[in-house]
């Protein structure tokens, strides 16, 4: 009798499309792969109405959904709405209280109703505003990979990650995160799988470390 095989779904980072994940691999005998793509939010639309849409795309049950970035976030609101596996959370967080300062700053004087209209329409810029200088080094690799750049989702998902309220980390989640990450960096988060020189972007640059341990992370 064949072994039933594990549906993962990967959901990409904040304006990314899936192709960030062009170069990881699980064994096609065990999983297979499925990837969502972002959507234009609804006028004033809550994150747990864009989770719910997005779960309109699962066509299997019991999956895994592993989420980079914001995308992390976005698969932790997934997993209350339809039944998990496991949740995989890549260069992101599991509460709020894992968000950096700045971020928790832009909350608290709720800066994101702030963001200037040249800047919700330029990626390289809103990055800047909302991330610091230092989310801008690697631009270029995030332009290659840019599928959203419409300035109401901009602005409305920098308002969701600054303003994201979970208190407790979801139960059965794996978080894998760099110790270089300059967006959320390590020293604000608890209880990860470290990955030794990894970036934010380390999905991309990093995607033979995710080859070799993701699989046994799924299945652990």
């Amino acid at each position: 009798m064949d072994q039933e095989l594990i549906h993962v779904y990967f959901m990409p980072g904040m304006a990314a499309k899936s192709t960030i994940f062009e170069k990881i691999e699980l064994p096609k005998d065990q999983f297979e792969m499925h990837f969502l793509e972002w959507i234009i939010p609804l006028k004033n639309e809550s994150i747990q109405s864009y989770a719910k849409r997005l779960c309109e795309n699962i066509e299997h049950d019991n999956i895994v959904l592993v989420g980079v970035s914001f995308g992390g976030i976005m698969v932790q609101e997934m997993s209350k709405i339809i039944k998990t596996r496991k949740i995989i959370v890549v260069s992101s967080v599991k509460t709020k209280y894992e968000l950096p300062r700045r971020m928790r700053a832009m909350r608290a004087l709720k800066a994101y109703c702030l963001i200037p209209k040249e800047f919700q329409a330029n990626v390289d810029k809103l990055a800047k505003f909302a991330f610091g200088k230092t989310a801008t080094e690697r631009i270029d690799l995030y332009r290659k990979f840019l599928y959203i750049n419409d300035p109401s989702y901009l602005k409305w998902a920098i308002k969701q990650v600054v303003c994201w309220d979970q208190n407790k980390p979801l139960p059965n989640t794996i978080h894998i995160h760099g110790d270089k990450d300059l967006v959320f960096p390590k020293r604000y988060i608890k209880d990860c799988e470290c990955v030794k020189g990894g970036t934010h972007i380390m999905v991309v640059n990093r995607f033979k470390w995710f080859n070799e341990h993701l699989p046994n992370l799924i299945l652990s």
